[in-house]
């Protein structure tokens, strides 16, 4: 299999305070993986133990102080901006529980959009084919506001997919929705974790969600305490708690 990710010894602290009353807390304390195209990874762990933080350092969206991540390929620690917006561009998808589309634009043209400014428009076809991909076949011209909140994660979805995504981060994406379109979104990105070509990296709270992936990591104080492979949600639960 060839890897989508290989992050080594990854460091990030975050300080609060001035002068005496400064403080530094360690995030991530030396966190490794290696995440393989066609696999679904679920990040998992209780508050505070680092997974959103872990999610944007991989990405690139935050900067690790120290260690080594690769996305395609593609150095991501200390890279320059223009290098990171072009990784970032080319080969990563996102999709937030807030969904992050821009209302002034229709569904059509925030699915087209990551594409366009790669430099790499779709066609009609195309942008269709992405809508039909998740359900929504005929609401390009919809705006946002316009849409249910299960509706805005599918245009996320689709663009994710419609701009090629090599990679695909998913930050709680079911946690604003109700419990039938949140199983819906969770079916699109396994079916996207199937894809042999691309993988996701999924941080929930939800162990039903985290259920669906092919590994598991649990992060207990901003190291990885257990990695488990495909599990039940009872199963990842007794990680946790053995965790804590």
């Amino acid at each position: 299999m060839n890897a989508t990710i290989v992050a080594q010894g990854i460091e990030k602290s975050f300080s609060a305070g001035r002068g005496r009353a400064r403080r530094t807390t360690d995030v991530l304390k030396g966190i490794s993986l290696r995440v393989e195209a066609g696999e679904m990874v679920s990040i998992v762990g209780p508050s505070g133990s680092g997974k959103s933080t872990l999610l944007y350092c991989l990405s690139g969206l935050e900067a690790a102080d120290a260690g080594c991540i690769e996305v395609m390929g593609e150095q991501v620690v200390k890279a320059s901006r223009s290098s990171l917006f072009k990784t970032r561009r080319d080969h990563v998808g996102f999709i937030f529980q807030s969904y992050n589309l821009i209302p002034s634009l229709s569904a059509g043209e925030n699915v087209s959009l990551p594409a366009r400014l790669a430099g790499r428009p779709l066609t009609a076809r195309q942008t269709n084919a992405a809508f039909e991909s998740v359900g929504l076949a005929g609401r390009q011209k919809s705006r946002p506001g316009d849409m249910s909140g299960g509706e805005q994660q599918r245009v996320a979805i689709a663009r994710a997919l419609a701009g090629g995504a090599d990679v695909v981060f998913a930050d709680e994406p079911t946690g604003a929705l109700d419990s039938k379109n949140g199983r819906e979104v969770l079916g699109m990105l396994r079916r996207i974790g199937d894809d042999p070509q691309r993988s996701v990296v999924l941080v929930t709270h939800d162990l039903e969600a985290a259920s669906l992936a092919d590994r598991v990591l649990v992060l207990r104080d901003g190291q990885v305490a257990r990695e488990l492979g495909h599990s039940s949600a009872a199963q990842i639960f007794d990680a946790m708690e053995e965790a804590r």
